[in-house]
Order: C-alpha cells, then sequence, then structure tokens
C-alpha cells in the first residue's frame, strides 16, 4: 500500500513554480483572480507581487492570450541576463559598461525570440521583409569599437645585389682546335615599404540608442497589425543600480514604439526605475511613461474577501489536479478533482483554514497543503494539521529568510509581542508616512506582514491616512487555543472598554483608532 492517497500524492506533485510547468500547462492551470482584466490591455504596464503571488504565472497567461490573438509574445526571464562576474560585481566594469552589457544580452535574447517566432510561424518565415528587419536589428545591437590610443608605424626596406662571372671552353676538331668564351654579369635591387598600424585600448559594446529605436520602429512595422508584446519576468533580479539604466533603455527605445507592449514583472521593495545620473533623471516615470501599476497582492486578500479567496484556491487546485489527471492513467484523480475539499479534507473548516493560513500567497498555499498532505498519509487533511504545516513553512522558508536581517527579526518580534500578545489582535494600523519604512517593507516582502487593506482614512483626523497590516498566520498559529490567542482583527478603545474592529475599520474618533496604531518610533527607542 502506498505511503499517500493517490489525492495526497497529487497535492505533492503539484508544480510550486511556474517555470516548472510547460506553456500549455501554464494556460491550463491559470485561475483568474481578477487579475486578467487589468493586464491585459495594450498598455505599458508594471505587475507588482511578492514572491509566489503568481507574477509569472500571470504573465505566460497574458502571453498565450495575445499569440492566441495573432500577436508575438516575446518571453524574457532577466534572470539569465549578463553573467555573474559582468553584472553583479560594481568592480568588473564601470556602470555605464555593465549597462551596456545588460542591453546587448537583452537585445539577444530578444532576436533570439523572435527568431523562434518565426520557426514556429510559417508566415513570418515566408516574410522576406520582416526577416530582413530581424537581421537589421542584430546589426544594431552588435557593433564594437575600442577605446583608447593609436599607433601608426611605417618601416621601409631596401635590398640590393649583382653577380659577375666567366667561363672558358676549348675543342678539338677536324678543322683544328677551337676555343671559345663567355662572359657574363647579373644585378638586381629589390625595395619594400611597410605601412604597420597598431591599436592599443580596450575593445567596448556601444549601443546607438537611434540605430535601435530605428530597428525595432521597422520591425514593429513589418508585422502590419500584429502586435509584439513584450513580457520582461524577474525585474528585481536585476542589480539595483542597473535596473535605472535598463529602465531608461525601454523608455527611448521600446516605449515610443507603437506595435511593442511591454509588461514587466516586479517586486516593489526591490525595485528602482528612476535614478539622477550627472544632474539627469534617468528611467521610466511610473503614471507617465508607463500605465498605473498593477499590485497582485491587493487581489487575495483573506480579511473582508474571504468568499472570493475561498474560490479562487478551490479553482487553483482542481485546475492543477486536471492537469495531472490528464497527463497521468489515474482517473480516480480526475474524479476527486471535481468534489476534493470532501474527498481530501476533513471538512470545510479544514479548506478554510489552509486558504486563511496562506494569507493570499498562491505558493505558500501549494506548499502548506503539501506538507499536510504528507502527514495525512491515507487519511484526509484536518485543521490540526493545516496548522503544524503552516507552522513548518512559516518557521522554515519564512523565518530562513530573515536570518540575516537581524534588525527586521527585532522588529517583528516586537511587533507580535506588542500586537498579539499585548493587544490580543492579529492587526495593525500604520500612518502613511511610516509606510514605507526599510524594516517594515522588510518583513513585507518576505511575506510575514501582509496589507489588508490600503488608504483608511479616520474622520477625526482629516489628511491622515493610514494602510491596515495583518500579522501571518504562522506567527501566531502556536497561540490559538492558548489564553494569548488573538481575538480580534483590529484592537479599539472607546474609553469605556476594550473590543475588536473588523476589516473595515468602523472607528470614527481618534480615541478608538489610537490603539490600533503602531507606533514605530516605540521600537526604534528601544535600547
Amino acid at each position: 500500500m502506498s505511503a499517500l492517497s493517490p489525492l495526497n500524492r497529487a497535492f505533492n506533485k503539484i508544480p510550486k513554480r511556474a517555470e516548472k510547468q510547460e506553456g500549455p500547462q501554464l494556460h491550463e492551470t491559470f485561475v483568474d483572480s481578477g487579475v486578467v482584466d487589468v493586464i491585459n490591455t495594450i498598455d505599458h504596464q508594471v505587475i507588482y507581487g511578492r514572491r509566489g503571488t503568481g507574477k509569472t504565472h500571470a504573465l505566460s497567461y497574458l502571453g498565450s492570450e495575445a499569440a492566441a490573438d495573432g500577436g508575438l509574445a516575446l518571453y524574457i526571464d532577466l534572470r539569465t541576463i549578463g553573467s555573474a562576474s559582468g553584472l553583479l560585481d560594481p568592480q568588473s566594469a564601470p556602470i555605464t559598461e555593465r549597462a551596456a552589457r545588460l542591453l546587448v544580452d537583452l537585445l539577444g535574447q530578444l532576436h533570439e525570440s523572435l527568431l523562434n517566432s518565426v520557426l514556429e510561424d510559417s508566415s513570418l518565415m515566408d516574410d522576406g521583409y520582416f526577416v530582413e528587419k530581424a537581421d537589421q536589428l542584430l546589426t544594431a545591437i552588435t557593433s564594437v569599437r575600442v577605446i583608447g590610443e593609436v599607433e601608426r608605424t611605417d618601416e621601409a626596406e631596401s635590398k640590393a645585389g649583382s653577380k659577375k662571372g666567366a667561363s672558358a671552353e676549348a675543342s678539338l676538331a677536324q678543322g683544328g682546335p677551337k676555343l671559345g668564351g663567355r662572359l657574363h654579369s647579373e644585378s638586381s635591387s629589390e625595395d619594400r615599404g611597410l605601412q604597420r598600424q597598431t591599436r592599443k585600448g580596450i575593445e567596448q559594446i556601444t549601443l546607438n540608442f537611434s540605430d535601435v529605436a530605428r530597428a525595432l520602429r521597422d520591425l514593429g512595422n513589418a508585422l502590419s497589425s500584429r502586435r509584439v508584446w513584450l513580457l520582461l519576468d524577474e525585474w528585481s533580479s536585476v542589480p539595483r543600480d542597473l535596473q535605472p539604466y535598463l529602465a531608461h533603455f525601454l523608455t527611448r527605445c521600446v516605449l515610443p514604439v507603437k506595435k511593442f507592449t511591454v509588461k514587466i514583472a516586479a517586486i516593489e521593495q526591490q525595485s528602482k526605475f528612476r535614478t539622477e545620473v550627472d544632474g539627469n533623471i534617468i528611467g521610466i516615470e511610473l503614471g507617465a511613461d508607463m500605465g498605473a501599476h498593477v499590485n497582485l497582492d491587493d487581489f487575495l486578500v483573506y480579511e473582508g474577501n474571504e468568499e472570493r479567496a475561498r474560490s479562487f484556491f478551490q479553482g487553483l487546485f482542481v485546475k492543477h489536479f486536471q492537469s495531472l489527471a490528464a497527463n497521468t492513467i489515474n482517473s480516480g484523480l480526475a474524479h476527486s478533482a471535481g468534489n476534493f475539499i470532501s474527498a481530501g479534507f476533513t471538512d470545510r473548516r479544514a479548506f478554510d483554514e489552509l486558504v486563511r493560513a496562506s494569507e493570499g500567497v498562491p505558493r505558500d498555499a501549494l506548499y502548506i497543503a503539501a506538507k499536510a498532505a504528507m502527514k495525512a498519509g491515507q487519511g484526509a487533511i484536518s485543521v490540526p494539521l493545516i496548522r503544524d504545516a503552516a507552522r513548518g513553512w512559516y518557521h522554515g522558508d519564512k523565518m530562513n529568510g530573515l536570518s540575516s536581517m537581524v534588525q527586521a527579526g527585532r522588529l517583528l518580534e516586537w511587533i507580535v509581542a506588542e500586537v498579539i500578545r499585548g493587544k490580543r489582535a492579529r492587526a495593525f494600523l500604520v500612518n502613511s508616512a511610516d509606510a514605507r519604512d526599510d524594516l517594515l517593507l522588510a518583513l513585507f516582502d518576505a511575506r510575514v506582514l501582509h496589507i489588508l487593506r490600503r488608504g483608511y482614512s479616520a474622520q477625526d483626523q482629516p489628511g491622515e491616512r493610514f494602510d491596515i497590516w495583518g500579522i501571518d498566520y504562522g506567527a501566531y498559529v502556536d497561540l490559538i487555543q492558548t489564553q494569548s490567542a488573538p481575538l480580534g482583527v483590529l484592537p479599539i478603545f472607546d474609553g469605556e472598554s476594550n473590543g475588536y474592529a473588523n476589516i473595515d475599520v468602523p472607528m470614527q474618533d481618534h480615541r478608538a483608532i489610537r490603539r490600533a496604531v503602531l507606533n514605530l518610533r516605540e521600537f526604534y527607542a528601544l535600547p
């Protein structure tokens, strides 16, 4: 007998990362959280989201939809651009040279993607004009010049020579002896001139933005009514100091081309699109050069959107199970996929606990479910198993990511003590003035803090705006069913008694909201 039931084994077989799946499988397993209507436009956009929120999956789905409509989807994973010594090491070369290497590598992959599109599309393969323009793009991105001194040397060479000699001969014949002689002389001369030119310097990559922009524009025009979708994934993997240069190239060469649409997937806290260089601002101005950005973290918040989150995650698992069943002989799995909650969980409350524990992050839900399924064996997944798996995922993955950030770890401990143990709550308010605090954002990026609602405004505090932050399920799961267990979402105080407010924050006066606001200055004042 197998250690795991077919359904529990399927939980573990679900690919946890989108890049591990093939294109058709990505399309089949995509579940729309409402983001497709926002990103499926021809406007340039930045798609924000923390790790595991589905940025790669959304880009891949968008690319397949664009291709189905006749467009060219060019997906580029920026983690594969450049080399560690050439890009990551600031000492390897001046920043302009490193940026040039980055852009040439990017354009090289873009050209390769175009060639792959030609090979897969017979109409493009037969289009000589399009192929010609693709070759011109390659020419524009492969120019190299030598930077340094040029040394010229003139050499001359002359050769001269002479040769003299004499000979005599005698013979006896019937008519008497004969004498004969010959005198000869030879001379030669040769002159050669040689000019030698030596270049002393370093070969340096050069990109002429005008040439590249013209080549891209001609390429777009060669496609007639078809559109090129440039999908740049893992923007935040590019060194932070090089990101504005890459953004500036896009602003100058790609964004103005009418036939091109650019979508960038990035982690907000690790992205830098603009900077100042020698008194000039370079890069992309979000909201002007590119349309308003989209944040996937806003689509699957459980608090206040329980039904939508539950429906999304149910669809996520069902589609993955159906995809796995289509590639195996296990017909029972296909049957279980339709009613997997009743088949795989002890009750609906256990599935709701999984959705709550994931905190709106699809990859976290997949990992927690897989860990719980491993512990369930042949049985169904229960609430205690979900809690145990969430605890292990929190301490094993999320906290390990904070091991090198000592101050961020201290802030998390302080927040847990202040909010959960001190106020028996799961969430708190942060004034917009503190929302960009580096340590707070580091905890958000590590997925141990979550933003539940943005832009709350209290009537008695005009001009003040607050975001509602929640503490990760894994941080307080150990406290559930103890005297320190959280009793509500937000703590409030009305002057007479303590209470708790839900995610909608129906607090109308300063006395009530004061207790819910986290004062970071108190943390920084600690010894």
